[in-house]
C-alpha cells in the first residue's frame, strides 16, 4: 500500500509539470498586450535617480514593560516570579 500511495504521489507529480509560455506565447522579444495580441516589448528602461534625504536623529526609548508586575520574560512568554 506504501509502494502504490508513492507511484501515486510521483506520477501526479510528473503529470503536473508542463512546459512553460513564455510571454504567453508570443515568443522572444514580444508580449501579451490589454486586448490579447502579440506586442513587441518596448525599448531600454528609464529609471530616475535616487532623492537622498540625510537620515533622521537617532532617538534611544527606554523599552516599557513586556509583562505585568508579578511575572518575568523567560523562554519567549511571561512567567510568573
Amino acid at each position: 500500500m506504501k509502494t502504490l500511495f508513492a507511484a501515486v504521489l510521483v506520477a501526479s507529480t510528473l503529470a503536473g509539470f508542463s512546459a512553460a509560455n513564455a510571454a504567453g506565447g508570443c515568443g522572444p522579444g514580444f508580449h501579451r498586450g490589454p486586448y490579447g495580441g502579440c506586442r513587441p516589448n518596448g525599448g531600454a528602461v528609464v529609471v530616475a535617480p535616487r532623492v537622498v534625504v540625510a537620515p533622521a536623529p537617532v532617538v534611544v526609548v527606554r523599552p516599557g514593560r513586556v509583562c505585568p508586575i508579578g511575572f518575568v520574560w523567560r523562554y519567549g512568554r511571561c512567567r510568573p516570579i
